[in-house]
């Protein structure tokens, strides 16, 4: 993760897999993960509607406080080809540049006032930025990047995430109200050079997560539509992992699935070039 680079390479570094304890960011801090799961906002013990009241001398006023944000990583599948959501920057710094979308975390102004749930601010502005509804994309928070100097604005520490959107949910995806257009650019037209901030650092984390979580989560259900045939979601692990899967080894792993309850054949056919195809689709909860 870097603010200033040497000259970089024309294409995007192949990222290497964080391993559980890894930090790119070299501050010995552990990786967060796990899915969102929204919950009430916790302010230290008090009363039951007692207002947040800081103390006179609370051993925290006089310390400088930077700015929060989070970044999202949003991928998906079109055309058999790995694709991220890209927004051109409209206002400065990188004015005109290429971006992941993102925000700064609200804060409250006033003692009753906490702000917004770290959570909240990642998932409201995954909708804002996307004009999807919440809660349509899967999103999982990635790593926390605070490099000083990574904002020419001032001291801002982001917290990055990734989200997932199914293919049929793709051209919906619009442009938000701080960005001049938005649109989805496959992986291998990105050089690290083109994105503003250290967003090439945290694209190359989200990137690796996925490829290390692909084979022992259920993250390719997220990137077919609500019914997909075999080949369809053999597609997704390969463009996902980036090399080609062998046929029968899938299907038997498939098979597993099934009998492990994970998928279930839906209603329907796929019409394919030879003959149509069973369809199934992802049991949830």
């Amino acid at each position: 993760m870097h603010t200033h680079h040497d000259p970089e390479p024309d294409v995007l570094p192949e990222p290497r897999p964080l391993e559980p304890d890894s930090d790119p960011s070299g501050s010995g801090q552990p990786l967060l993960s796990g899915p969102l799961r929204a919950g009430p906002l916790r302010a230290g013990p008090r009363a039951a509607g007692q207002p947040l009241e800081a103390p006179a001398d609370d051993g925290i006023s006089s310390y400088p406080r930077p700015f929060v944000t989070v970044d999202i990583v949003v991928f998906t599948i079109l055309d058999a080809d790995l694709k991220i959501l890209l927004i051109r920057r409209k206002i400065p710094p990188f004015e005109g540049r290429w971006a992941l979308p993102g925000g700064f975390v609200r804060v409250g102004r006033a003692p009753d006032d906490p702000g917004e749930d770290l959570d909240d601010a990642a998932l409201r502005e995954l909708s804002e930025e996307t004009g999807l509804a919440p809660g349509t994309a899967y999103l999982e928070q990635l790593h926390t990047f605070g490099q000083a100097g990574r904002d020419p604005r001032g001291r801002v520490i982001t917290v990055a995430h990734y989200a997932l959107i199914r293919p049929d949910l793709a051209p919906l995806v619009r442009a938000g109200g701080d960005a001049s257009e938005a649109g989805w650019r496959s992986l291998s037209e990105i050089s690290s050079g083109m994105l503003a901030f250290d967003h090439a650092d945290i694209l190359a984390a989200a990137l690796a997560r996925v490829r290390d979580r692909i084979d022992e989560s259920p993250l390719a259900f997220e990137l077919v539509p609500p019914t997909f045939s075999i080949p369809e979601l053999r597609a997704v692990y390969e463009v996902i992992k980036g090399a080609p899967y062998d046929p029968g080894n899938f299907r038997r792993r498939f098979q597993r699935m099934v009998d492990d309850g994970l998928i279930e054949q839906a209603p329907g056919k796929r019409i394919t070039g030879t003959k149509p195809a069973l369809v199934y689709r992802f049991k949830r909860g």
